[in-house]
């Protein structure tokens, strides 16, 4: 449980108010972590409360189940009011720069959220209210999510001609899964422009297929809307399964689209973006990059987002040499999550020309308008702000280490919120 103790500190509340526990007594043998982000002032979480603590209190807390309230009420009064009514523990009030933390790692944009973890610290799902909510006894606690593998397994698919497919007959082939509705604007959008990467990319002689999986409302509209598409498809009546591979991708929105490697791994749970950015499929099938392109920042929402902006920079070579030391510092972190199948600390991208997203960010960052230098800039989504490395200072691989080793360590860099 050592995990635990580096994340939420040595001690958590318990009970009445100055009650303490040791954070590793308290959590050592549970089968199950919940973190749950709520607040007193938030009616959501004053209406879910009461349901988790029931669930926890008739068969959760003897199924393995332990709690800890994450606070994001807005002083200490509220929070002790509020923890009052819960019968499990808390992070203290007073860890503030904690609970931002588990908030940034946990990518908390709302509450309340409940975020189930192993107790080997990694996360079992992001999506724990759901299943207190379609599960409370725990039926299938600690509600360890199925495989992509597991979802599929006694699937069938059709291809245009109605031909029956089985998962395993998309082994050793990308494929891209296209989360739509012939209902949804930007869906109907964005098709012609799928229909015509996916066909270049057939052309091009390379192994790909898609697979249309619907949020129609009725057969009929399906029906209709599949009649634009060249690829294949989930059958409408699949509704099951469906639910459950939106749900494995976490889809929010349609339209989105998913890229699976010829292994049946993950590549991008939005490559929506990537076909935007390359129409013709030159770099199919688009695995992530340790430094991306601005004008489509894939991730910029969630993680925090070091952005180099050298739209404005005439000097070829300073431009060039810039380029390089930022990606001589990103690649090395991008390499490291990877191989430890973690999550990215950071996104890096370059903002080569303006328009669009890339003027946007200037705006947002306050930044003005483009430089004849090369800008370095920390764009922080969940935290509404940016930071900005001083402009009299050169982008650099040393300079650009050191602005992220300051990001990370907090207080160091002036704040600038977003206009």
């Amino acid at each position: 449980m050592s995990a635990f103790v580096e994340m939420l500190g040595a001690t958590l509340a318990k009970g009445k108010k100055g009650e303490t526990v040791e954070t590793k007594s308290a959590l050592d043998g549970k089968k199950a972590i919940g973190l749950y982000f709520s607040a007193h002032w938030c009616p959501p979480c004053r209406g879910f409360t009461p349901k988790l603590a029931e669930a926890y209190t008739n068969d959760l807390s003897a199924k393995g189940l332990e709690i800890v309230f994450v606070s994001s009420d807005r002083d200490e009064a509220a929070f002790d009011e509020y923890f009052a009514e819960q019968p499990w523990l808390a992070l203290p009030y007073e860890a503030r720069d904690v609970k931002n933390k588990l908030s940034k790692k946990y990518k908390v944009s709302g509450i309340p959220s409940f975020i189930i973890i192993g107790p080997d610290g990694k996360t079992i799902t992001e999506d724990g209210r759901s299943e207190i909510m379609s599960d409370p006894k725990g039926d299938n606690f600690p509600w360890i999510p199925p495989t992509l593998d597991e979802i599929v397994s006694g699937v069938s698919f059709n291809d245009k001609d109605g031909k029956s497919l089985a998962w395993a007959d998309y082994r050793g082939k990308p494929v891209g899964l296209y989360f739509s509705a012939h209902w949804c604007g930007p869906c109907r959008g964005f098709t012609p422009q799928l229909v015509k990467t996916y066909e270049a990319i057939k052309k091009a002689g390379k192994e790909f297929e898609i697979i249309f999986v619907s949020s129609d409302q009725g057969q009929e509209a399906f029906d209709e809307y599949y009649k634009e598409m060249p690829w294949h498809c989930l059958p409408y009546a699949a509704r099951d399964a469906k639910d459950k591979l939106s749900k494995h991708f976490g889809v929010q929105g349609i339209p989105t689209f998913v890229m699976i490697d010829d292994d049946g791994k993950l590549i991008s749970d939005n490559a929506r973006g990537s076909v935007g950015a390359d129409p013709e499929g030159q770099e199919f099938p688009w695995f992530p990059k340790a430094v991306g392109d601005l004008s489509s920042p894939d991730g910029i929402n969630e993680t925090p987002s070091l952005c180099l902006m050298v739209e404005g920079v005439k000097d070829e070579a300073e431009r060039n040499a810039a380029v390089a030391a930022f990606e001589s510092v990103a690649e090395p972190i991008f390499e490291k999550a990877k191989a430890a199948d973690a999550d990215q600390p950071y996104c890096f991208f370059v903002a080569k020309s303006g328009g669009g997203i890339v003027d946007r960010v200037r705006q947002l960052c306050k930044l003005g308008d483009a430089s004849s230098k090369p800008q370095l800039v920390m764009v922080d989504v969940p935290e509404e702000g940016s930071y900005t490395l001083d402009e009299s200072t050169e982008v650099n691989a040393e300079s650009i280490k050191s602005f992220i080793d300051d990001y990370a360590a907090g207080g160091k860099l002036k704040k600038v919120g977003f206009e």
